[in-house]
């Protein structure tokens, strides 16, 4: 797993979003994620909405993602 491919899933799960990914080690990243669909959630809504994209790829593929969300 790499930044890229996480940065591609999670705005394949939201489309409107504008994402952005660092972390070369392959397990340890951070993500910021802009999207309007955050409008009105709480931030922890907003991270279950992320998280949600990725799937069973967290814990196994990828150990840690630390999140900046926010709504556009």
């Amino acid at each position: 797993m790499n930044k890229d491919e996480i940065k591609k899933l999670i705005e394949a799960g939201l489309p409107n979003a504008k994402v952005t990914v660092h972390g070369d080690d392959g397990q340890h990243f951070e993500a910021e994620v802009v999207c309007p669909d955050f409008a009105g959630k709480l931030p922890l809504a907003q991270h279950r909405m992320v998280y949600a994209t990725l799937g069973d790829k967290m814990g196994r593929d990828i150990h840690a993602l630390a999140l900046k969300t926010r709504a556009a």
